[in-house]
């Protein structure tokens, strides 16, 4: 049998496929997989940057949340979608540096399974009390946590969350205990703040700052590497002493693994164009958080930094994996 001869023009075609699929992507929306609720920190970060994304790509990039452990849940769905380019996810601090290390068995990767885009935000994370608590700044607040340990209570979103291992983190670094109380997500927790069923919040800027403007909560440090403008008044963890803590959360975009360079390229370059447009600029700002676009390799980079540190930090609390 004699081998079948292919006509040069066909074999060129054959071989610049990769190329003309990325000159001809996307040629329909978009899925953008948000692992958490709407509403939370990452649902807002993610509906600021997808429009801006869409127009700069051309398609509409459509948003689907899949809530649920942490963030376990939609980022294992979108590791196990095609590699095409069409389906991206929301990867944040959260999801892709914590939960991966505070659980026996992950359900994915955060490294091996995703292509990272690049960074979208950094969102400053802040400690804010009940207003009712006699501290009016981070010094008086160590001083009532030392002189009656595990008095006062700190909610989280739950076990394992950024929000519970930022409290951990927290109280390592000072010396101080309080009590943990986990419930089914910030929002539940910043209700029982307000109400004064606890004490502390771990939280995120954008979903706590409408409760600080109505003074129903008093911030007392942000996570950032100066002031927000929206809360000039407000130390950093860094001006209060405890650098340590001073480490804003990051919000990024990526792709399943496997997914083509030249689409991955394609991808950051529109990130970028969006993240430069000033009324994209001012919507992130609005909440407290700074727009910060990588490259991609800066991305990846990142997330195994910031992966490596929160299992040092797990491991240093003898933090007891969920199943």
């Amino acid at each position: 049998m004699k081998p079948i001869k292919f006509p040069l023009a066909v074999a060129l075609a054959c071989l610049a496929l990769p190329g003309l699929a990325a000159a001809d992507y996307p040629d329909r929306p978009i899925r953008l997989v948000v692992p958490y609720a709407v509403g939370g920190t990452t649902d807002i970060i993610a509906r600021v940057v997808s429009n801006k994304l869409g127009m700069q790509l051309g398609q509409s990039v459509i948003i689907e949340n899949k809530p649920g452990a942490g963030g376990s849940i939609g980022s294992a769905y979108a590791a196990k979608q095609p590699a095409d380019g069409y389906t991206l996810v929301m990867a944040v601090e959260s999801s892709h540096a914590v939960n991966p290390n505070v659980y026996a068995k992950s359900a994915y990767d955060p490294v091996r399974d995703f292509a990272p885009i690049s960074n979208l935000a950094d969102v400053p994370n802040v400690l804010v009390v009940n207003p009712a608590l006699p501290a009016q700044d981070l010094a008086a607040f160590l001083k009532l946590l030392k002189a009656d340990p595990n008095k006062y209570a700190f909610g989280s979103s739950g076990n394992g969350g950024l929000s519970h291992m930022n409290g951990e983190l927290f109280m390592k670094t000072t010396g101080t205990r309080m009590l943990h109380v986990p419930y089914k997500g910030l929002g539940p927790a910043l209700n029982d703040l307000v109400a004064g069923q606890v004490q502390v919040v771990f939280d995120n800027i954008p979903s706590s700052y409408p409760l600080i403007q109505g003074q129903r909560i008093r911030p007392l440090a942000v996570a950032a590497k100066q002031r927000l403008k929206v809360l000039p008044d407000v130390p950093t963890y860094a001006e209060a002493g405890l650098p340590a803590m001073n480490n804003p959360s990051w919000f990024g975009l990526a792709a399943p693994a496997g997914t083509p360079a030249p689409v991955l390229d394609k991808l950051n370059a529109a990130v970028r164009q969006a993240l430069a447009d000033p009324a994209t600029i001012d919507a992130i700002e609005k909440q407290g958080a700074v727009p910060s676009p990588m490259s991609r390799d800066e991305f990846g980079a990142l997330i195994a930094q910031s992966y490596a540190h929160w299992k040092t930090v797990v491991e240093d609390i003898k933090f007891e994996k969920m199943q």
